[in-house]
């Protein structure tokens, strides 16, 4: 069966910002995030992103510079002969009540479509309460990362994430995923 994980970008991949991330120049991974990625890739995973974009609705860019921010990514991969197999984000606020923002499940459904298969069990890696929600409501396996907003999600959500494992960063929720 094909191993499918999940990443969220801000905060997890690269390094957040209450200010948005809105530039590629801004744009700058949390170390380790990029060795970790590799690391999925040379095992035989699938490596698929889940990521709120509302900067976009919000006009602080616009598609253009979303995307030169995941050719960076993707370029920074490449360099080490890997790749994420699918980016998928939602333009969205909160307040559009889509479908696709986290925590609702559309953007799962779509890597499902993409992929044709389920997530149920997959990992998820996150750094948000809505990251942790959208994957238990989609029967999958959340981790919870320090970096980005996961220390504010430990403080305010600590009892509702009783079972969820705790990683510093992607790259130790990796590994340990990997042991």
């Amino acid at each position: 069966m094909q191993k499918v994980i999940v990443l969220d970008r801000d905060g997890v991949i690269n390094e957040d910002s209450d200010a948005f991330i809105k530039s590629p120049d801004e744009w700058q991974p949390v170390p380790g995030s990029i060795e970790a990625i590799v690391k999925l890739k040379q095992a035989g995973w699938l490596v698929a992103v889940a990521t709120n974009q509302s900067g976009i609705r919000r006009g602080y860019y616009d598609r253009a510079t979303l995307s030169a921010m995941h050719q960076k990514l993707q370029g920074l991969l490449a360099e080490q002969g890997a790749k994420v197999d699918w980016i998928n984000f939602s333009p969205y606020v909160g307040d559009d009540a889509t479908p696709c923002r986290k925590p609702s499940t559309g953007m799962l459904q779509a890597i499902e479509n993409r992929f044709g298969i389920s997530l149920q069990g997959m990992p998820m890696i996150g750094d948000t309460w809505a990251d942790m929600q959208v994957a238990k409501a989609k029967g999958m396996r959340p981790f919870l990362v320090r970096s980005g907003k996961g220390e504010r999600t430990l403080a305010k959500h600590g009892d509702e994430l009783a079972g969820i494992p705790v990683y510093d960063n992607l790259l130790a929720a990796v590994e340990a995923l990997l042991a």
